[in-house]
């Protein structure tokens, strides 16, 4: 019963991550427009950090210690500071629906890099739902592959997946501590290394002149950052990091479908084909039991018994 009941809230934790994680790009669209990019993202994982601590010290949660944190940190840096200074620059240049084609590669690095480290076996099921995600993804953004876009930011966003990916396998690397704590201490690390990289770039610090991009920080604060990667990090606790990588895939169509709805856009069938592929991807890859394929096979071959009389 206990089996269960974390089997679904885990479920539930993975599915509120894609939520929420789907909509961070329309409010990073509205808060970029008055902010510098680098700075907002360094003020919204700084301000998040903070909370996160305050909840840290009414709960009385234990903080991490020894390895533990020092892990919290490595993690930080990885997940908050260096994939979101190389997501930001990319984004500069690289079109959404082409940065969403190639980050989608999250789900495959993070399963080579966790054999890797020799965390997980290889696994024909992984591997192909990786590449069918990934195929559902370049379905619905096809028209973006062709723009002529700099090398060097196609290479970014390829570093930033691999920083994601090597940040969710290096976290089932070292002693677990409670999801809160271990996000505030990882965002405050990420915030450093993101003021860090906006004073290099001589960004010009400001805050929100209108009510929309208030909304978009305190958005991005609240629910884009505390709730989505707590919930996310419980996700990662109880999966495998190459089944919780899915998230990925599957938060483009989140952001196509709530921003379609806000312009009224329709979806097209391509958007539906696509998204049936990344939804079967994320099945085989993430959720279908890794024995189903025996059971069946293994059913089709039992013959019945027939007792003939006499």
């Amino acid at each position: 019963m206990q089996k269960f009941y974390h089997n679904q809230l885990t479920l539930v934790a993975f599915v509120v991550t894609v939520i929420l994680g789907g909509n961070n790009a329309i409010a990073v669209r509205y808060s970029n427009v008055e902010l510098p990019p680098f700075f907002s993202a360094a003020v919204r994982f700084g301000v998040a950090s903070i909370l996160l601590f305050l909840v840290v010290y009414a709960l009385r949660l234990p903080f991490p210690r020894g390895r533990s944190l020092a892990g919290a940190m490595i993690f930080g840096a990885l997940q908050f500071g260096m994939s979101y200074a190389f997501i930001y620059w990319s984004l500069l240049e690289v079109p959404a629906g082409l940065f969403q084609v190639v980050f989608a590669l999250v789900p495959l690095l993070t399963f080579f890099l966790a054999i890797v480290h020799r965390q997980e076996a290889f696994q024909w099921r992984i591997l192909v739902g990786g590449l069918l995600a990934v195929g559902g993804i370049a379905l619905v953004f096809r028209d973006q592959l062709n723009a002529n876009i700099p090398l060097l930011s196609l290479l970014a966003i390829i570093l930033a997946a691999a920083c994601f990916a090597e940040a969710a396998v290096f976290f089932k690397t070292v002693p677990k501590s409670h999801p809160i704590t271990t996000n505030a201490v990882a965002m405050s690390v990420g915030a450093v290394i993101l003021f860090a990289i906006s004073g290099l770039s001589y960004e010009v610090p400001r805050w929100p002149g209108i009510p929309a991009t208030w909304l978009a920080v305190i958005y991005l604060i609240l629910f884009g950052s505390i709730v989505a990667f707590v919930s996310g990090l419980y996700v990662l606790t109880h999966w495998t990091a190459s089944a919780a990588s899915y998230q990925i895939v599957l938060m483009p169509f989140v952001t196509v479908i709530f921003a379609s709805w806000l312009a009224n856009e329709t979806v097209t069938f391509i958007f539906a084909l696509g998204g049936l592929l990344v939804l079967l991807g994320v099945y085989i890859g993430a959720i279908m039991p890794p024995d189903l394929l025996n059971r069946v096979v293994s059913r089709k071959r039992k013959t019945p018994e027939i007792n003939i009389p006499g």
